[in-house]
């Protein structure tokens, strides 16, 4: 391999052009090819891009190209078959999340690329933004105590998908997120949603994570919101984080806010509630474009054969909690159960398609070194008790 990566990009619509934009910016990569039905599409790229080779049919894209990785970036339905195809032609991969339809596909993905060598690589972006990598920090280190619960919104007015529901769509981003800071994968998994516009293709879902020590994730996704929001809360012991991904600045606030009950009560009367309302925090982070570092992770594992913070087995376990998501919409919000993780490689998934629509923990060490930076507070307020 040249000291250069030779890269295609598969899908030129919605995402790709980011991902386009972004290897192309990248010392250690050559942005070779570019892969699209729509000739329009491939025109507008080479516009920018001059110098870039492009293909409508993917085949000639795999053989002509002369790659030595691909990126996928097209519907979800056409991912298994476009990367599988990579990888037998000896590409490393980067595909779109989620990695494909079914845990099935997905094992079958990461035992192809273990087979030939090959990195496999899910899009899980918000796996590599620094903002997300310090509120990691933030809970390891026991900052707010014990986590509780975790809340997370995700709404938006479209874009529509046919093939999928609205969960596979948008809630793959707040599951890794959260999977990653919980550390673990959830034991059970409950899901209710409407299909409001197009029959069988949910537009909203709420789904709700049961994980242990009677801790919960709650995530909201929905293509018919008036108003752009992602936003997520984690709810501590001790004090909880509010992470809005819309902020151009401060994304992170830490409030210094608990409630607590008694330890010891002999009757209802005196039990007592207390609450505490104390700073609000806001963490420095150094602006950094999440795509970019994914991108870029990318290359380094395919320098050095580092397995990918976003691996196979990540991605495979994430849809293993979007099958049982599915499964659960078809039993009415009926609990799924997951199978504990010594057996996720072995066990059998709940049978789902994703137009009727799981599990990632995140344990390979990151490449990316967000350090301790100083804290902004805001204005204070006092501690206060109630009663109930």
């Amino acid at each position: 391999m040249s000291a250069k990566i030779n890269v295609g990009v598969a899908g030129c619509g919605y995402w790709g052009p980011n991902l386009i934009r972004n290897f192309a910016a990248l010392p250690d990569c050559n942005l070779k090819a570019i892969c699209d039905l729509n000739t329009d599409r491939l025109k507008h790229i080479q516009s920018l891009y001059p110098g870039v080779e492009a293909f409508t049919d993917y085949g000639k894209f795999l053989t002509d190209g002369q790659l030595d990785a691909v990126v996928v970036a097209t519907s979800v339905g056409l991912h298994y078959r476009m990367g599988k195809a990579a990888l037998e032609a000896g590409k490393h991969i980067l595909v779109e999340k989620p990695l494909a339809t079914s845990s099935e596909e997905c094992l079958d993905l990461a035992q192809t690329a273990k087979k030939n060598g090959l990195i496999l690589m899910a899009g899980h972006t918000f796996l590599y933004s620094p903002v997300v990598r310090r509120i990691k920090q933030i809970v390891d280190k026991g900052d707010i105590g014990d986590i509780r619960y975790i809340s997370a919104r995700r709404l938006n007015l479209g874009l529509f998908q046919k093939d999928i529901n609205v969960a596979w769509d948008l809630a793959p981003h707040d599951l890794s997120i959260i999977l990653y800071i919980m550390g673990e994968l959830p034991q059970r998994v409950n899901c209710c949603g409407n299909s409001s516009v197009s029959p069988r293709v949910q537009d909203v879902t709420s789904m709700w994570l049961g994980f242990s020590r009677n801790r919960s994730a709650i995530v909201q996704s929905s293509w018919l919101d008036p108003r752009k929001t992602r936003e997520m809360t984690i709810v501590g012991s001790r004090r909880m984080v509010v992470y809005d991904d819309t902020a151009s600045l401060e994304k992170i606030r830490i409030f210094d806010a608990r409630v607590d009950s008694p330890p010891h009560y002999d009757t209802f009367a005196e039990f007592h509630y207390a609450y505490h309302y104390g700073d609000v925090y806001i963490p420095y982070v150094k602006q950094e474009e999440p795509l970019r570092i994914e991108c870029q992770h990318f290359l380094d594992c395919i320098k050095t054969g580092h397995r990918p913070i976003s691996d196979g087995e990540q991605a495979l376990q994430l849809v293993r909690i979007l099958e049982a998501s599915s499964k659960s919409l078809q039993l009415a919000g009926a609990p799924v159960d997951l199978p504990p993780a010594d057996t996720k490689s072995h066990g059998s998934p709940a049978k789902a398609t994703p137009n009727h629509p799981g599990n990632g923990a995140v344990t390979a060490k990151s490449a990316v070194a967000i350090p301790d930076a100083p804290v902004k507070r805001s204005r204070a307020k006092k501690s206060t008790s109630a009663p109930a």
